[in-house]
């Protein structure tokens, strides 16, 4: 063997060393942050400052927009809260138990595919820049995160059904 394919398999198996570390730490970041961001906004709709804040974006979506006729303002916001957290609690279980992993990551998905389909429904392009594609600070520019938050579901999603049991 020479000396540059010794060097090359070094670096090979240095870079997939790495690669499997980073993928691991990944991993555990993209489940700690969406928890994160579940419990957090979840708990915060337990407040008045939260509840009022989604009213337009609750009000305006087909989707959402019955809750107001079910419950009060503060009572959907507390029910949204308790299903982001009960969510959160499932993708938690799920790192031991694989049917609360696909629970919880499906939770997920639907939570974000409803809050970005916000993007659509309520009024959020800027008529100042000539509307559609300038997204208004709120609640587009808002809502534009929820892309990213709805990819990273399908993603657990996805592993959760593959995984073992």
């Amino acid at each position: 063997m020479n000396t540059t394919t010794h060097t090359t398999d070094f670096v090979n198996d240095n870079n997939q060393s790495l690669g499997n570390k980073l993928t691991r730490l990944g991993n555990r970041a993209i489940l700690g942050s969406i928890v994160t961001v579940l419990v957090w906004i979840g708990a915060m709709k337990f407040t008045a400052y939260e509840a009022g804040a989604i009213e337009g974006l609750v009000a305006s979506s087909p989707l959402t927009s019955w809750l107001y006729s079910v419950l009060s303002l503060q009572g959907a916001s507390n029910l949204i809260g308790t299903i982001e957290i009960i969510i959160a609690v499932f993708l938690l279980i799920g790192i031991r138990n694989k049917t609360a992993a696909v629970l919880g990551s499906l939770g997920a998905v639907i939570t974000f595919a409803v809050t970005l389909s916000f993007i659509f429904t309520a009024p959020g392009w800027e008529a100042s820049l000539g509307g559609f594609p300038a997204l208004s600070v709120v609640p587009g520019q808002f809502l534009l995160k929820d892309i990213v938050l709805l990819a990273v579901a399908v993603l657990l999603l996805g592993k959760a059904l593959t995984r073992e049991s």
